[in-house]
């Protein structure tokens, strides 16, 4: 039932389970909490800020060091469902064949890094040090090859109009511009600048799908979603965006060992193994964390 459960979670949209920046929303808020009227609240002073841990002036002094604007950040989350006992995120990211179940494009804001994505919220703006906190898998930043940079200002472009119209989530994985999910809208503000990065791929054509052959039947019969609906995905080395010539890898953390409750630091994560004759991006500008 785990395939049927994750499409429930797609149409449906619900999960029981709250990620760690959801306990930051503000008791009584109505609306995205992460939209403009909670970021102009939050400028005036109506919303309290949030406190800075140790792990967060990491990250954020990190970020600054190694972010851009148009750098794509992929994570595996810990959003649940069924009561916070079924790892959904997990499980997104293990039926696609990725180590990522969410994306968020970066823009620099008067020197800060921030990250916008969509979530059953809507479009978010957070900080680069509160959209880590939702991390809790392995983390990874790819960045347009230096030939295509001239397109960043129109990628930007399309994530502000976005988050200004506040498009609603897409719960049914469409590809039309009425609603959007995360990886959809990360594509096509790629798009937008003239960049294709990924085709979206089939249902049915999930790496791991077939390990889950009794849930066919359920998903065909309990949700609008079907076998030969295309969905873009963050994917790995073979689809998705993260497969994307246009791109190039910047930093790459493992997952933190199972026993490891707290989330990896950036003095604690690795850049991935560079590829023969080829290092990243962080290694050559010798910026990346390490130990």
């Amino acid at each position: 039932m785990k395939v049927l459960l994750w499409l429930a979670m797609a149409y449906y949209g619900g999960h029981d389970g709250l990620e760690p920046t959801d306990r930051l929303i503000p008791a009584g808020w109505v609306g995205n909490p992460w939209g403009p009227a909670a970021t102009a609240a939050r400028k005036s002073g109506e919303i309290p800020p949030i406190p800075d841990t140790p792990s967060m002036k990491q990250w954020d002094q990190w970020a600054r060091k190694v972010l851009r604007t148009g750098d794509i950040l992929f994570r595996r989350g810990d959003a649940r469902i069924m009561g916070g006992t079924f790892p959904f995120s997990r499980f997104l990211a293990n039926v696609t064949g990725s180590q990522f179940s969410h994306i968020g494009t970066v823009v620099i804001e008067d020197g800060e890094p921030v990250v916008y994505d969509t979530t059953k919220s809507s479009v978010r703006r957070q900080p680069l040090k509160i959209w880590i906190l939702d991390n809790a898998g392995p983390f990874g930043v790819k960045r347009l090859k230096a030939a295509y940079r001239d397109r960043i200002p129109k990628v930007v472009e399309y994530l502000y109009a976005m988050y200004a119209k506040q498009v609603p989530f897409d719960y049914e994985l469409s590809t039309d511009d009425r609603e959007l999910y995360c990886v959809e809208m990360a594509e096509k503000a790629f798009r937008h600048a003239g960049l294709t990065l990924s085709e979206p791929v089939l249902l049915a054509d999930m790496e791991n799908i077939q390990q889950f052959p009794l849930c066919v039947l359920g998903f065909t019969s309990f949700t609008s979603l079907k076998l030969d609906q295309a969905v873009f995905f963050p994917g790995n080395d073979r689809h998705g965006i993260w497969s994307s010539s246009y791109l190039e890898t910047v930093y790459m953390a493992p997952a933190p060992p199972p026993s490891q409750t707290t989330k990896p630091k950036p003095t604690e994560a690795r850049p991935a193994a560079p590829q023969p004759k080829q290092k990243s991006v962080a290694d050559r500008a010798g910026v990346a964390p390490r130990n």
